[in-house]
């Protein structure tokens, strides 16, 4: 396999697992675990930070999962856009939930160190979100 066919099959895993709910396995695709979450500044680095990151969004969206759209491929990483949707079914970080579904088109760049990943960077728009969820002035 060559190596943008491992690299590809590695960030295909990475998102089904996460539609799965397996997060052991997609612990197991990062050669060193990151998730920077760009519209919010956040940064999750190490095993124990994105477990918290997965437990978080995970009780306030336990339906959330992504559908991918097309992958790009660059020197050292691979693109991934992709439809991001989920139910704010609990909490999160103390607003209470909405019971609103959200869907929001995204863009991840999954950062590799030859076959390692090391970093999912993921970009979306907050505002399209939180109006879907009737959580900004004016939003239903």
């Amino acid at each position: 396999m060559s190596l943008r066919d491992i690299r590809e099959q590695i960030v295909r895993e990475h998102m089904e697992s996460e539609n799965r709910h397996e997060f052991d396995v997609t612990m197991g695709t990062f050669r060193r675990p990151r998730y920077e979450i760009i519209p919010t500044g956040e940064v999750h680095d190490g095993e124990e930070a994105v477990d918290r990151y997965f437990k978080e969004t995970r009780t306030a969206f336990p339906d959330q999962r992504n559908e991918l759209i097309k992958m790009h491929h660059a020197d050292d990483a691979v693109l991934a856009e992709f439809w991001l949707r989920g139910t704010h079914e609990g909490e999160l970080r103390g607003i209470p939930p909405t019971q609103k579904a959200f869907e929001c088109r995204c863009l991840a760049v999954f950062e590799f160190e030859g076959e390692g990943l090391v970093c999912e960077r993921v970009y979306f728009d907050t505002a399209t979100i939180l109006g879907q969820l009737g959580l900004l002035p004016g939003s239903v």
